[in-house]
């Protein structure tokens, strides 16, 4: 199934061809399982008023044939998606046909109906379902007019085989239907990730670090437990990229990550800043702490080779701030720790400086 947003007035919505396959594909097992049980269905109904063999014979390469037939032409035309709705479009015209081809018997054409009005309601919702219904209507008094048969009242053979479409079609539409709402969710989790997750280092973004700082802002505010922020930047690292090249300088900056999520306890909240710079949030930790942990960090990114087949070395300059009283928001609380972190580059970069302090770790 597809969502209820699937028509824009007449047309459909522009879609690849790859997602139109997708729809072909998920729209194949559906129409052979409910073709399958509509057979019975209609049989049912023809069954009661003594149809002749060529019309069962009909019935059985529409039931049988059909549903592989759509699939192959759905999926070599150039636009699949508008092709497998107007095959949709073709089932309830079909479903038409075969209401009147039983006479109206009650039981079956009832069922088959709903299900049918069920279908295009799940892939295209109401505007689909009118034009459905108005192709089905048509078709069944075409048919009406040239049979004139008229038998309303359904006996026990149509009432029995109209109940598996009755009970198994709508649990196969919900399963259809809970596979794709899975697949949303799914797919919207990922975006979800994909707007807080800086795409380079794998740390949190600017903005969603940003909102860590502020929550812990609060809980400490709140509680009154220590914490720190450290913000750390790359010592000349515009040097890097032109020396080394863009491709080198990520690499540097991938591998400064990895070293700051791997010095970090469990609960510490690193982030990318913006460009070489990076956040970290320190729930729990005050100065001497804070700046023990800058020095491991500081040691570790003097130590490594970022980039082996260059072999790549930078420094870092890192400031830290513990939460103090007259820190008014988060943002001032970073402010405090983005100008130490100037004071460290400015007292000559590879260095830590606390915000309180101003000296070196």
């Amino acid at each position: 199934m597809d969502g209820s947003e699937t028509l824009d007035g007449e047309r459909p919505l522009d879609r690849s061809p790859e997602e139109g396959q997708r729809f072909v594909r998920r729209m194949y097992l559906p129409r052979v399982i409910g073709y399958a049980l509509a057979f019975v269905c209609i049989g049912g109904g023809l069954w009661e008023i003594g149809t002749p063999a060529w019309a069962w014979a009909v019935l059985f390469l529409n039931c049988f044939l059909w549903p592989h037939l759509a699939y192959h032409v759905a999926r070599r035309r150039p636009d699949p998606y508008r092709a497998e709705l107007h095959n949709l479009l073709l089932d309830s015209a079909a479903g038409g046909a075969w209401v009147a081809a039983m006479g109206f018997n009650m039981m079956p054409s009832a069922v088959l109906v709903a299900m049918l009005a069920m279908d295009k309601a799940a892939v295209g919702g109401l505007r689909f379902l009118a034009r459905s219904l108005g192709g089905q209507a048509a078709c069944a008094l075409i048919v009406w007019l040239v049979t004139g048969r008229l038998n309303i009242t359904s006996q026990q053979v149509a009432a029995l085989c109209s109940l598996p479409m009755l009970l198994l079609h709508p649990g196969m539409v919900g399963y259809t239907a809970y596979r794709l709402a899975r697949r949303v969710r799914q797919a919207n989790d990922l975006l979800s990730m994909l707007s807080t997750i800086d795409g380079l280092t794998r740390l949190p973004n600017r903005i969603h670090w940003e909102q860590a700082v502020a929550n812990e802002f609060a809980r400490c505010r709140r509680i009154g437990h220590s914490s720190a922020v450290m913000m750390l930047d790359i010592d000349h690292f515009k040097a890097v990229n032109d020396t080394y090249g863009h491709p080198t300088g990520d690499e540097a900056l991938r591998a400064v990550a990895a070293i700051i999520r791997d010095s970090l306890r469990l609960h510490d909240v690193p982030g990318r800043y913006g460009g070489e710079e990076f956040g970290v949030v320190l729930p729990g930790i005050d100065t001497d702490g804070a700046a023990a942990l800058a020095e491991r960090i500081r040691r570790r990114i003097e130590q490594s080779v970022l980039e082996g087949t260059r072999g790549v070395r930078v420094t870092a300059s890192i400031g830290f701030a513990a939460l103090e009283p007259n820190d008014n928001d988060h943002g001032a609380w970073i402010a405090r720790a983005d100008r130490a972190l100037y004071a460290a580059k400015a007292g000559g970069r590879n260095r830590c400086i606390g915000a309180e302090t101003r000296r070196a770790a």
